[in-house]
């Protein structure tokens, strides 16, 4: 069986000229990105089955994603090309101040349909994954993101969720980013969210708080990520603080994804009802190993090279 990722596949440009903002920058390096496009090179980089439904340009940068994910063994039947959109674009700077300065270049990621969505076969999907940072944003994709979630219910598929928040993508819509995101929160089987991202979400000032409304509002499992600490794992009306692993870190990008993708990559052939509580700290403490050897290299893509399954043993 196989797990399928929905969302946004596009082009991160990341300034090199450091304390530099957008406008002052020369230099940029092209990095292919998109959290559910990270999620699903991660699935086939430790060897899971793993197709990607997205929408990129007929130009260079599109046909680049597309190899890059055909590279990793990612099925891409159903990432499309839209001859009348670019491919989408994501201009990133740190700052001097520490700040992002952050310009995104909405193109073709945002324009798959309902009718495309609902063209894909899920008789062998087991797995379906939302993880789009840009599934909440206006235009189609919103459309066919939520079709989805109804499809993959009605063929009683294992439903995972990240809400990906992205504040400069929602700075001045964040309550209808919440609103969305609770859609899926109480319609999901598994949902992972930061520690930022739990306490927006659930209107509270601790991660403790908003686990017990999760638990309260959801019956899915849940992980929240709380970095070096590890990840808080909610079964059962329960809270379980699962360890992560010590290591120097290079970059963080990608590292989320990293850990879902573990994540997912291990229930790929199980139920929910078939796991335990031990089986679930298991696939949790596997997930902050793959999110912890992520950080090792610079670059999401560069880094899921070296992941492989032999980190789980």
């Amino acid at each position: 069986m196989k797990i399928l990722c929905i969302g946004e596949a596009l082009i991160d440009m990341i300034c090199t000229d450091k304390g530099k903002a957008l406008s002052d920058g020369e230099n940029f390096l092209k990095k292919p990105g998109g959290a559910p496009t990270n999620v699903a090179a991660a699935i086939a980089a430790l060897g899971g089955e793993v197709e990607l439904s997205a929408k990129v340009g007929i130009d260079p940068f599109g046909k680049h994603l597309i190899d890059v994910m055909q590279d990793f063994g990612v099925r891409t039947k159903h990432m499309l090309q839209d001859a009348h959109h670019f491919t989408t674009f994501a201009f990133v700077s740190l700052m001097e101040n520490g700040e992002r300065d952050f310009y995104f270049n909405r193109g073709a990621d945002g324009q798959l349909t309902k009718e495309e969505v609902d063209a894909i076969d899920l008789a062998d999907v087991s797995i379906v994954h939302f993880g789009s940072a840009t599934g909440f944003l206006d235009g189609p994709l919103r459309e066919a993101y939520v079709h989805l979630l109804q499809k993959a219910k009605a063929e009683n598929c294992f439903i995972s969720f990240d809400p990906n928040y992205r504040h400069l993508l929602f700075q001045n819509n964040k309550a209808s980013f919440i609103k969305q995101s609770w859609n899926f929160l109480q319609q999901c089987d598994f949902f992972k969210v930061s520690d930022e991202e739990a306490m927006m979400l659930t209107d509270t000032l601790t991660v403790q708080e908003a686990a017990e409304v999760f638990h309260l509002k959801t019956k899915a499992v849940f992980a929240i990520t709380v970095g070096k600490e590890g990840t808080i794992l909610g079964i059962n009306n329960e809270t379980h603080i699962v360890p992560s692993i010590a290591i120097t870190p290079v970059d963080t990008t990608g590292a989320g994804d990293a850990f879902t993708g573990a994540v997912l990559y291990q229930l790929r052939d199980k139920t929910k009802a078939s796991l335990s509580i031990d089986d679930w700290k298991k696939t949790i403490a596997n997930g902050n190993k793959a999110g912890a050897r992520t950080c090792e290299y610079l670059g999401a893509m560069e880094a899921f090279k070296h992941l492989s399954s032999d980190i789980f043993n």
